[in-house]
């Protein structure tokens, strides 16, 4: 593989860096996952182990009581199919998830900018931001130039605020120029890298889509490498802005000090728009990063419950049983009955006799002692009967008599 050219050119910052950490970041994830995806390395170590792993558990569960479904079966291998392309692919991971993550953004931001009219779109972006550069740079060659004098050839006050300490002019026109090119520069230096190591990674990510419990560690792979893809869409749109914005604007500056004339407060505005749009770039990054954050992996498999040996299929047909019925008392025995209705009889006259007078509460009291008194009298009688002799007494001689007859 080639090795980037790591000196830039005095002449040209930006655009020799800009190259710089592009070929860098292609160069990471191409040989790092060449790298990692060959034979007897780490990654391929522990991708091989997981998905033995995976398989192995998959037979332990068939053998204490648990078959899987068609469909589990079926996802669980195209999942294993998945990882493996991912991981051990070159081919097809270039084409699904390489070029996508470093070429697609850019492609995008042509179609997206080129319906806006953004500079850059059709491409030479780099070129368009090395020329914003060079210009800021001759602006603070030259500066604001003399103070333009009257019809008099008394100098004229300007009509600006004079500025907050002497030299201010030359320190804002140098220092907007660090501002555009470090907000640039590192903006682009961020997604790229980043995206280049989480390509290179791959197959070591890849293998954590195998289990429920590592799941979160793929997704989180996923999401940051998708934040880095939108990001650089971000970044390719916002500096499309910034250009249409400080083009012109620089050039007629620049046509001004061409021809001898001033730019009083030219240098606070330009260094004002150059820290607006680097916050503007900062803050876009950020949105995009959260939209990709909130991107969530289903999971493609249910939970495989534990085999319960039938203990739980016996505890669902037990709760399913209704419950049995009370087992109904005793019928009461007929002397108790008899019991029951003499005391009933006797309640009956001794109300009938007080003829409805008194108070309720003693006639309450004396049905209670009234029945307590036919409940002692028929456990008595119950207590009596069960030791009479139920049969008829017979002597011995008029056995013997029915024997002889």
């Amino acid at each position: 593989m080639a090795v980037c050219d790591a000196i830039p050119s005095p002449e040209s910052f930006a655009p020799s860096v800009l190259t710089f950490l592009d070929c860098q970041a292609q160069a990471i994830g191409a040989g790092g996952y060449g790298a990692l995806a060959a034979p007897g390395s780490t990654a391929s170590v522990l991708l091989t182990g997981m998905v033995t792993l995976l398989i192995a558990f998959m037979g332990y569960r068939m053998l204490l009581g648990h078959t899987p479904t068609v469909r589990e079966g079926v996802l669980t291998f195209v999942k294993i199919g998945l990882v493996l392309v991912l991981a051990t692919s070159w081919p097809a991971y270039q084409i699904l998830v390489y070029d996508i993550i470093l070429r697609s953004p850019a492609e995008l931001a042509a179609t997206i900018g080129g319906a806006a009219s953004l500079p850059g779109s059709a491409g030479g972006l780099v070129d368009r931001i090395d020329a914003v550069d060079q210009a800021l740079k001759l602006l603070a060659i030259e500066g604001v130039g003399p103070v333009p004098l009257g019809a008099n050839g008394q100098p004229v006050i300007p009509s600006v605020p004079p500025p907050p300490f002497i030299g201010f002019d030359n320190f804002a026109l140098g220092f907007a120029r660090v501002i555009f090119l470090v907000a640039t520069i590192a903006s682009f230096a961020v997604v790229r890298i980043v995206a280049g190591l989480l390509l290179a990674l791959a197959p070591l990510f890849a293998a954590f889509l195998l289990f429920d419990g590592t799941r979160g560690l793929f997704a989180g792979w996923l999401k940051a490498l998708v934040g880095s893809a939108l990001g650089s869409l971000a970044i390719a749109i916002t500096l499309g802005v910034t250009l249409a914005f400080l083009e012109p604007w620089l050039a007629t500056l620049l046509a001004r000090r061409g021809a001898g004339l001033d730019i009083m407060g030219a240098p606070a505005q330009i260094f004002a728009a150059a820290a607006i749009f680097a916050i503007a770039l900062a803050a876009v990054m950020v949105i995009v990063g959260r939209a990709a954050y909130g991107l969530r992996i289903p999971a493609w498999l249910p939970a495989w419950p534990a085999p319960d040996f039938g203990i739980g299929t016996q505890r669902a047909e037990a709760a399913r049983q209704p419950v049995a019925a009370h087992v109904p008392i005793e019928s009461r025995s007929r002397a108790a009955a008899i019991a029951d209705a003499v005391a009933i009889t006797q309640r009956r006259e001794a109300l009938a006799a007080e003829g409805g007078s008194g108070s309720r509460a003693v006639h309450i009291a004396r049905s209670l002692a009234d029945r307590e008194r036919g409940e002692r009298t028929a456990a008595a009688s119950t207590a009596y009967a069960s030791g009479r002799r139920t049969r008829q007494r017979i002597s011995s001689r008029a056995l013997a008599r029915d024997r002889r007859s």
